[in-house]
């Protein structure tokens, strides 16, 4: 049997990662941060236990990434969701709401990843952070501000306040009066975006997170993949058709071991 290509290599350290990801939103919101270790996590993903440190220096890093590939995801998804629009003022509600709305959702999640935020490690700059900064700087930038590299950080504080805020233990406030003071500032209607009282399609509180965390690939991971990991022109890749097993625990070594 020949050896796997790079590319092929590659692609299974995405989907492993992807897994792994997955696996750490699922865990943290069912038994909670403390009661969640790095194993139960390669478990739940099916991958060797060794390849969490290989992706991620520990377990709060992992849940960073985790949490901000699903508020990246959630944004993504409200700000394109029917009807499609590119009135900067509706965009902007819509990314507010979404990060509400994820706050309202998940607050087990939302209230760990706030916490996290806070240790001396901070900010963990992985890829997944970086895609949500784009995205919340291009939504100020369709708002209208001539200067969404400054007014980017200032929405990004206003949001995680308006979250820290609705999650304090024994004093939280309402999301719908965080929303109103976040819609005053932005000078947009209550009628804009998804308003707390209207009907959501789906339901909220949904616990079925997988369709974020996709083992296909992804326009925006083409977009990030780096040049010095393609080897040549080689067609391969893998589809979401072929099976996820145990043999993707024993595909995620060789590609471990091949990668070093």
């Amino acid at each position: 049997m020949s050896p796997r290509s790079a590319s092929v290599n590659e692609e299974l350290r995405r989907r492993s990662r992807e897994r792994l990801l997955q696996a750490a939103v699922e865990l943290v919101s069912e038994r909670g941060y403390e009661a969640t270790t790095l194993g139960d996590i390669a478990d739940r993903a099916g991958s060797a236990r060794g390849l969490v440190s290989y992706y991620f220096p520990g377990k709060r890093q992992l849940l960073q990434s985790a949490v901000h590939r699903l508020m990246h995801r959630t944004l993504e998804e409200r700000l394109e969701s029917e009807p499609r629009t590119e009135d900067g003022r509706e965009r902007m509600a819509r990314a507010i709401d979404a990060i509400l709305g994820l706050t309202r959702d998940q607050p087990v999640l939302m209230r760990q990843h706030m916490a996290g935020l806070l240790q001396a490690e901070g900010f963990v700059q992985c890829p997944e952070q970086q895609r949500l900064a784009q995205l919340l700087r291009d939504t100020m930038a369709g708002y209208g501000s001539p200067d969404a590299g400054t007014d980017y950080p200032m929405l990004r504080a206003l949001l995680m306040g308006a979250v820290y805020s609705a999650l304090v233990p024994g004093v939280p406030m309402p999301i719908p009066t965080l929303r109103a003071e976040l819609f005053k500032r932005y000078r947009l209607d209550w009628e804009m975006g998804v308003p707390p009282e209207t009907e959501v399609p789906g339901g909220t509180c949904e616990t079925d997170l997988s369709r974020f965390f996709a083992t296909g690939r992804q326009p925006e991971d083409q977009a990030a993949d780096r040049p010095e990991h393609r080897t040549g022109d080689a067609p391969d890749r893998l589809t979401d058709e072929q099976p996820v097993g145990r043999s993707d625990r024993q595909a995620d070594a060789r590609a471990d071991g091949q990668s070093k």
